[in-house]
């Protein structure tokens, strides 16, 4: 009797042992699937760091993981230009910045930390110090939009380099390619601001609630003239794939001076899309303290302050690549390959950082209605003649 009673709990035993040994199976060829896939891949050839690569591809394990920091997508996300020279550019373009205003205003800017580099690591010192404060959150905000908030539009705010390709589809650094890369990162760029709204409303303040107000004002301001600006510059390429974009401006002229009207109006709704003066108008401290991030402290407030430096890198990388002729330049001496295309998108990208943050050093800050009105009469009026310009290049 027993016997017969256990027969049913074996049988299912034995199932469900079964299932378990298939999925660890497939689990294993899955895995087994990608190390392949990731050893087979080519890797990004750096010059003088060759030796070193080639002497760990052939110890075992460390290949793999060598293979897989220098497979393209991944180095893409992880250095270049990925996480890493994200990070450097938000230290030095916030230190510039502070730098470079303090002189126009004669002052001294960040000197004590780093004195003999002029105060060059004074952003590391602030991220010491927002390391070991205390994060709050106060007892009105949505505990959780409050504290996810941040990383969603951190993450939001990195995804368009996956599609911002930094060298030639033979031997350069990209991620993932569509022939579609410019309109996605460029859809991907216009979240951005809707994390920003979520962040205010999150915080349930009043002064967030201005700042959320304005932000979302300024956004349907910039918005068009930002997309119209990038419709304009492509009717003259034909095209939505980055690579082809800058073998044409190499092969004929660089955008901004096919179409300099396309230009002008892509600088202007970036200045505006990423809160520099004269558009600081979601973030206006001597008015609603900072906005979306008034009740932010701690690391979490380090985060969402260098976000718009974080959005103005990817928008300079996109600038470059659309009108300023992307990676092409003169092989850099041993620097050869995917390093020196970088090294050329890299000086253009922070030329064009240096001259936005400059505006905060010579402008005052716009009203919201000012920028508003500007932005649907003579921004829209721009980037029309821009689209007009760009008919007439295409069809002569």
């Amino acid at each position: 009797m027993l016997g017969t009673n256990m027969e049913p709990t074996l049988s299912v035993i034995g199932s469900a042992l079964n299932w378990v040994s298939g999925i660890i199976s497939s689990a294993i060829q899955l895995l087994y699937s990608i190390i392949n896939y990731i050893l087979s891949r080519p890797d990004n050839y750096i010059p003088f760091l060759w030796p070193i690569i080639n002497f760990l591809n052939h110890v075992p394990i460390i290949n793999i993981i060598v293979h897989f920091i220098f497979w393209r997508p991944i180095f893409d996300l992880l250095f270049v230009p990925g996480l890493v020279s994200v990070l450097i550019a938000l230290i030095f373009i916030i230190w510039f910045e502070r730098k470079l205003t303090a002189k126009v205003q004669w002052r001294i800017g960040p000197l004590e930390v780093s004195r003999p580099i002029g105060g060059l690591i004074q952003p590391f010192a602030d991220l010491f110090r927002y390391m070991f404060q205390e994060f709050v959150v106060p007892l009105q905000a949505d505990r959780n939009y409050f504290i996810h908030a941040p990383a969603i539009v951190f993450i939001l705010s990195t995804l368009p380099v996956f599609f911002i390709p930094i060298g030639p589809q033979t031997g350069g650094i990209y991620g993932v390619y569509t022939g579609y890369d410019v309109l996605i990162a460029l859809a991907l760029i216009t979240l951005f601001n809707v994390g920003i709204i979520l962040i205010g409303w999150a915080s349930n303040d009043r002064f967030t609630y201005i700042g959320t107000v304005r932000e979302a004002l300024l956004y349907t301001g910039y918005e068009a003239v930002l997309i119209l600006s990038v419709v304009a510059i492509l009717l003259i390429y034909g095209t939505a794939d980055p690579f082809k974009i800058v073998n044409w401006q190499v092969m004929h002229l660089p955008g901004i001076i096919v179409n300099p009207l396309a230009f002008l109006g892509f600088l202007i709704a970036t200045l505006m899309a990423t809160s520099r003066f004269p558009f600081e108008i979601p973030e206006a401290d001597t008015e609603i303290v900072l906005g979306p991030y008034t009740e932010y402290s701690g690391i979490v407030y380090g985060l969402v302050m260098t976000m718009s430096y974080e959005k103005l890198y990817v928008m300079s990388l996109l600038m470059v690549l659309l009108f300023l002729n992307g990676w092409a330049g003169p092989p850099i001496p041993y620097f050869g390959g995917a390093l020196s295309y970088a090294i050329w998108f890299g000086i253009k990208t922070y030329i064009v950082m240096m001259i936005m943050v400059f505006t905060r050093s010579v402008y005052g800050r716009y009203r919201p209605d000012q920028a508003l009105k500007m932005s649907w009469t003579s921004l829209l009026g721009l980037v029309t003649a821009a689209l007009i310009l760009s008919l007439i290049i295409k069809l002569l």
